[in-house]
């Protein structure tokens, strides 16, 4: 499996204290979401200019970034699928989450 990885969505929203991020992509490697969100997190405190992604991206050092993020906050909300892979469809929200009063 190739380490390439095709980005077609990113997208960063403020509400209120919160901070979401929003990626799509082919696949995804290890901790590659929580490295893209520590270093979006340190340019978004001023502690790097926004600059410092394409030298991250040309220079192809890890060792000069941001630290990987902490996984707290973050989660996965969604994974697409090929439509020749014909998975079986999910069960309906309301069932996955049947124990829970709203």
């Amino acid at each position: 499996m190739s380490p390439i990885k095709n980005m077609t969505i990113v997208e960063i929203e403020r509400s209120g204290e919160f901070v979401r991020f929003t990626f799509k992509a082919s696949a995804f490697v290890h901790h590659m979401v929580r490295n893209l969100v520590g270093t979006l997190v340190a340019i978004g405190r001023g502690r790097r200019e926004s600059s410092w992604v394409e030298e991250l991206i040309e220079g192809r050092d890890r060792t000069v970034a941001a630290p990987t993020f902490m996984p707290d906050g973050l989660y996965l909300a969604k994974v697409d699928y090929p439509a020749e892979i014909m998975l079986p469809e999910p069960p309906p929200f309301s069932s996955i989450h049947a124990g829970f009063a709203s």
